[in-house]
């Protein structure tokens, strides 16, 4: 018996014990499991040695990018809806360890093959705080890429549904509207949105409010397209955008926005972020913060440790990104002077926009292939659903959280919410 008879024994032998509910295909094109369904498709024998080698979530991800494994049948979505098959744990303790120890060896010295890997994570992604070039490695991969997923407007963030039935489309003017309501925008107010992507808000806020606009983004990519379509709509003379960190902005601004932008900046920089903003906003301006979190734990050790998606996320899609709880939030905004008025959570906002994120790059992936090549394509799938089933899951949150800088007398907002949903 070769190794590779040897590799498919011992996986036969971990799918027989474990039962995943699930088919698996091996390379040998043996089926094990069901006979309907989704199916995992095992396409390289390497799986073992990559496995015992580093059995890390990275692994995982990284045999789904290079498709050593991968999906027949179905989609990942598929995968997630099946009932749960028991504890994993406790079938763990079930396999028979010495049987595939006995033919271990020969598969790990064999090595008569190996799987390509693309190495597609981030340069130095476990610093605290996105630089220039880790906001590159994410948003300047392609904007065609991102007009194969994204709404008709490119809105990079979570939308916000009236009904879950709508489409991506309607969900982010409506999102833009919302936000355009909280911050109470007024014609000829000045409005600064930090990390404007490709400009939606600002011309959102600009055609429908009036307002003047500035944006900052460290993306060129995303703000030569901003511009683009800046001069499409003739707003050249009511909207600008440069590429600039926000610390570096001067001026003052009635009304700011951060839309997705602040998971970027690292746990280190909040105080420097809080402080900037409350600097640019005049007294009793408004500031609109669009975020993710996570969930505390009570304990700030176990709170920001980082699971093992968590650190996935940060290595291969948002290198130096970092995310605070929503108590941190409201107590670094009330420390920097500003006042919270509402907080309002979009969790399952943001995985229905995860969800459809997803189901689009699916339906043109052919195209995605085309345009940044399978492997990038393979992960930015992978990380959309993953995204959508975490917000659907209550692993982490997003918030709209609307303060103002501080300032003597009454603040000038409406006496209820009523406004926001005439």
């Amino acid at each position: 018996m070769d190794a590779a008879d040897r590799a498919a024994r011992i996986v036969r032998k971990v799918v027989e014990t474990l039962k995943p509910g699930f088919a698996v295909r091996l390379w040998t094109g043996e089926r094990i499991g069901p006979a309907s369904g989704p199916v995992l498709a095992i396409n390289d024998q390497d799986i073992v040695w990559q496995l015992v080698r580093r059995p890390t979530f990275s692994t995982l991800v990284e045999m789904w990018i290079s498709k050593t494994v991968d999906i027949e049948d179905g989609t990942l979505f598929d995968f997630y809806a099946l009932p749960s098959q028991g504890k994993l744990k406790t079938k763990l303790k079930s396999l028979p360890k010495l049987a595939i120890l006995r033919d271990l060896p020969m598969v790990l010295f064999s090595r008569k093959q190996m799987t390509a890997r693309s190495d597609l994570s981030g340069r130095k992604p476990f610093v605290s705080g996105s630089n220039k070039e880790a906001i590159q490695h994410h948003y300047d991969i392609s904007n065609d890429f991102y007009r194969l997923f994204l709404d008709e407007r490119m809105v990079y963030s979570c939308g916000y549904f009236q009904d879950f039935a709508n489409g991506i489309d309607q969900a982010q003017v409506d999102k833009l509207d919302h936000i355009c309501r909280k911050l109470r925008l007024k014609p000829g107010e000045r409005l600064l949105d930090i990390g404007c992507g490709w400009g939606a808000m600002l011309i959102h806020a600009a055609k429908h409010y009036g307002v003047v606009g500035h944006g900052v983004s460290l993306s060129q990519a995303q703000t030569d397209l901003a511009r683009e379509r800046i001069r499409a709509e003739g707003l050249e003379d009511r909207i600008t955008i440069e590429i600039k960190s926000y610390a570096e902005l001067s001026g003052s601004f009635d009304k700011i926005s951060s839309i997705g932008m602040f998971e970027h900046l690292g746990l280190a920089n909040h105080a420097a972020y809080f402080s900037a903003v409350h600097r640019l906003l005049k007294p009793g301006g408004i500031y609109l913060h669009h975020a993710i979190t996570r969930r505390s734990k009570g304990d700030i050790r176990k709170t920001l440790r980082k699971g093992p998606e968590y650190k996935a996320l940060i290595k291969y899609i948002f290198p130096g990104g970092e995310l605070d709880t929503i108590g941190m939030t409201l107590g670094n905004l009330e420390a920097h002077g500003f006042l919270a008025y509402d907080v309002e959570n979009l969790r399952e906002h943001y995985g229905r926009t995860c969800r459809l994120w997803a189901e689009r790059l699916n339906a043109r992936f052919d195209e995605a292939v085309a345009e940044v090549g399978e492997p990038k394509a393979r992960l930015w799938l992978l990380y959309l659903t993953g995204c959508s089933i975490t917000f659907e899951r209550g692993s982490a949150q997003i918030f709209q959280t609307v303060a103002t800088r501080r300032a003597r007398g009454p603040s000038g907002l409406p006496p209820t919410r009523a406004d926001l949903y005439r």
